[in-house]
């Protein structure tokens, strides 16, 4: 018989593959919702008036244990103050999250400074010198 590159797939490793494929797709469905709803929440009862307070995505734990949320401040000086605030705050926006959500478990809540938001300016700022050195 020739072989024609085809993978012949158990049973067992065909549920497997989907219920990967079902938890990574329901993985990303609530780390959107988190996003969404802990924004709001962040907008709404955080008064921060001396900077721009962005969470720019969530990544929670396929297990559903704990959501670390990435915040990016401008400006850049008063980060940590803000994720003090933020993650002494937490206990208020989980709270929040439980009722707003219908969904178990809801995962713990932390927030994270957001490193990518720096990288992309420095990367930026590289080609721009790059840009200026080809003119």
């Amino acid at each position: 018989m020739q072989d024609l590159g085809f993978k012949i797939y158990g049973a067992k490793n065909l549920l497997q593959i989907f219920s990967v494929c079902i938890m990574s797709n329901r993985l990303e469905k609530v780390n959107s919702l988190l996003e969404k709803e802990i924004s709001k929440i962040v907008l709404r009862d955080f008064n921060f008036q001396e900077a721009l307070v962005t969470i720019t995505h969530i990544d929670a734990t396929a297990n559903l244990i704990e959501a670390r949320a990435f915040v990016s401040v401008l400006p850049e000086e008063k980060t940590d103050k803000i994720i003090s605030i933020l993650n002494k705050g937490v206990y208020s926006i989980q709270q929040k999250i439980n009722k707003l959500l219908n969904m178990r478990p809801i995962p713990k809540i932390v927030f994270i400074k957001d490193e990518k938001i720096k990288e992309a300016a420095r990367i930026e700022k590289i080609l721009e010198t790059l840009k200026k050195e080809r003119e």
